[in-house]
């Protein structure tokens, strides 16, 4: 059996981390949406797809998740009377989508799916968005993603590229 679910991962957090064990214990595969692929250098969205993708893979090796996932980009459409067929389009079959998004349950329930929501875990702490927030200020935002994706975001500039954008008039 194989599910889905989908996260922009800007960055991959452990709250993200939390919901893909929690998905894994009931299916045998996962494809993981990457959201909004096509947006990257902005304040809300600093990482490219490509970028997002390799925060997975790693995380997958560090974790033990093995060939279990299954990164796929996903662009937006903008459109939410085709934005599930977009998403089926793009994807191998699936079974099961894992969501806590009221849009997202409410679309793909439409559409016949089974829909499972997942506990979110410390959400103050666990969000793209205050995690960016504190890499802003220099915090330790390294307590709060994989160690693979804080490596791979101290290799890419991730920090700088932030701090860089975020000046640009473009806060998010």
């Amino acid at each position: 059996m194989r599910g889905l679910f989908i996260g922009r991962f800007q960055p991959l957090h452990l709250g993200h981390v939390s919901i893909i064990k929690t998905a894994l214990g009931q299916v045998d595969e996962l494809i993981l949406g990457i959201g909004s692929a096509e947006c990257s250098y902005t304040a809300k969205d600093p990482f490219t797809a490509g970028e997002r993708m390799e925060m997975l893979l790693r995380a997958s090796e560090e974790l033990s998740w093995g060939r279990r996932i299954i990164p796929i980009p996903i662009r937006d459409v903008n459109r939410y009377s085709i934005w599930v067929s977009h998403v089926v389009s793009l994807c191998p079959q699936f079974d099961i989508v894992f969501s806590n998004n009221p849009l997202t349950v409410r679309l793909f329930k439409d559409a016949g799916y089974d829909v499972r929501s997942t506990k979110l875990v410390d959400r103050e702490h666990y969000s793209g968005t205050s995690i960016r927030k504190v890499m802003l200020e220099d915090g330790n935002w390294n307590e709060f993603v994989p160690g693979s994706t804080y490596d791979l975001i101290l290799d890419i500039g991730g920090i700088q590229r932030i701090k860089e954008i975020s000046g640009s008039g473009d806060r998010k």
